[in-house]
């Protein structure tokens, strides 16, 4: 009654049970290619239409198979929601509520399908449990990972966690700040340095010309030579070109 189908590979897309039955029977299946474009959608579509099942699970089914938009950075034959609600006969509505019961309610995703939860249920914890992804006890487990003082200061009710998200954010922009001075820097004084060797500025210096407290002398250039192997050292050891 339903042949097994191949696709232009042939490779089985729909009849691996049909064909394990022939082959456990001793009966030679017939075969059938198909010669669309889409054969992970054709095989989906069939057998979910094959099946007595609700749209709900229909929908579960298909984002479990990963086929929602979404879900991957490339879904497999470039399925969107809007293809698999004209394919399967679901709304895109339903489609999105069990991409969401995917991603925040995984643990519902099986009972959605055999039956056990339905959709809508499934839907409204994976809802909640989204919500909770903003909850103060998210926020310190966040700030426990970038600032663990600032986190224990919150525990310990010495800072508020408005407080100390404020405070992140200020040492934030304050380590960019400094991170930019020092940038600028180096970048004014190392290039300017490197350009002038092998000529003759070295020379030429004359230290009745030097503006008040900025004099070269042997200990400055100790010191500069000093700077320079650090910095050659930190270059090395954070692998900069």
């Amino acid at each position: 009654m339903h042949p097994v189908v191949l696709d232009t590979d042939g490779q089985v897309i729909d009849g691996r049970n049909r064909l394990k039955a022939c082959e456990i029977a001793g009966i030679e299946p017939t075969y059938t290619t198909y010669d669309g474009d889409d054969p992970a959608g054709y095989a989906l579509s069939v057998n979910v239409h094959r099946r007595n099942l609700s749209k709900g699970q229909i929908a579960m089914i298909t984002a479990k198979a990963g086929f929602l938009s979404g879900q991957s950075e490339c879904p497999p034959s470039g399925h969107s929601s809007r293809f698999l609600s004209g394919q399967l006969g679901i709304s895109r509505g339903i489609v999105s509520k069990a991409n969401v019961v995917l991603q925040h309610a995984p643990d519902l995703v099986d009972p959605v399908i055999s039956g056990a939860t339905g959709l809508n249920d499934a839907y409204t914890v994976a809802q909640e449990t989204k919500a909770k992804a903003n909850s103060d006890e998210v926020q310190i487990a966040r700030l426990r990972e970038e600032d663990p003082e600032l986190a224990d200061r919150v525990t310990a009710q010495e800072l508020t966690l408005q407080g100390a998200w404020a405070e992140r954010k200020a040492r934030v922009e304050e380590d960019l700040r400094q991170r930019r001075v020092a940038t600028g820097l180096l970048c004014e004084v190392l290039p300017s340095l490197a350009q002038i060797r092998g000529t003759r500025t070295f020379a030429l210096y004359d230290p009745d010309l030097a503006p008040p407290g900025r004099a070269v002398t042997r200990e400055v250039i100790q010191h500069a030579a000093t700077a320079l192997a650090e910095i050659a050292g930190v270059w090395k050891e954070r692998d900069l070109p």
